[in-house]
């Protein structure tokens, strides 16, 4: 895989055409690095010239902001707008919809204002572009069903971009009986993900896999990392992950890739 940093760029005197911003869960978490290769591995094929920024990415904030603490949201926010400026960052491609969402609409007040796009809404233009073809389908006729990211679909009005790329793929898809805005959260965001579940009859991200497996699919498709997490556990609570995969929408594509 090709993956050069800011820093490489720099000392060639070139601009990438967009900086992926990888994110915590990309980063770190070991299934969520499959959806940072899978997002590489498309962008390699349409042969976009891009950079991350390596050991000098920190997180955005999301999570401290979420759970209350300003101050720590602000110190992260503002040191990782000190470098993005410094390199003179126009256009962010992230895979995760909380970076994204932090980014586009809470880094401008602080003085980082950068085009950001989610990676579904990035990776669309590039097949409209003609820039990434999408070949040997495997998943074609396949029943899909797609699960909206809180951060992406209600916070942000972005719906269209990941069921484009899934007909792209000639999916069948099918949608639960809460989707777009009336979508019910994993019960990973808000900074959720890090504490334990309150009392109560039923785990959110049980009562929303209940939901897709009401479509009877064969693949739960995702457009997040913290989202891919809790419908995964909710698959294996409910004894189903010998039939039904979760993937994200870049597996799917990648998957499909004549390289």
């Amino acid at each position: 895989m090709t993956v050069k940093t800011m820093a490489e760029f720099m000392a060639e005197g070139k601009q990438p055409e967009i900086l992926f911003w990888v994110g915590s869960a990309g980063s770190y978490d070991d299934r969520a690095k499959k959806i940072t290769r899978a997002f590489v591995k498309l962008l390699n094929s349409a042969n976009i010239e891009f950079a991350v920024l390596g050991a000098e990415e920190s997180c955005t904030g999301d999570a401290a902001k979420r759970a209350g603490n300003e101050f720590l949201f602000q110190m992260q926010a503002v040191t990782n707008i000190e470098i993005l400026n410094a390199y003179e960052i126009k256009k962010i491609v992230t895979a995760c919809p909380h970076s994204f969402n932090t980014l586009k609409n809470e880094y401008p007040s602080l003085g980082g204002n950068y085009e950001v796009l989610h990676h579904t809404q990035y990776l669309q233009q590039l097949i409209k572009e003609g820039r990434l073809k999408v070949t040997n389908n495997s998943f074609k006729g396949k029943r899909i069903t797609f699960h909206d990211p809180c951060y992406l679909g209600r916070a942000n009005e972005v719906y269209e971009a990941p069921r484009e790329l899934l007909k792209e793929l000639g999916v069948n898809l099918v949608e639960m009986k809460r989707h777009r805005r009336t979508a019910l959260c994993c019960g990973a965001g808000g900074a959720q993900m890090f504490k334990e579940s309150e009392k109560g009859d039923k785990d959110v991200n049980v009562l929303r896999t209940e939901d897709a497996l009401q479509t009877n699919p064969d693949v739960i498709a995702t457009g997040c990392p913290y989202c891919n997490t809790m419908m995964t556990d909710g698959v294996k609570f409910k004894e189903k992950e010998a039939d039904i995969k979760v993937l994200d929408i870049a597996e799917l594509l990648a998957n499909n890739q004549e390289l």
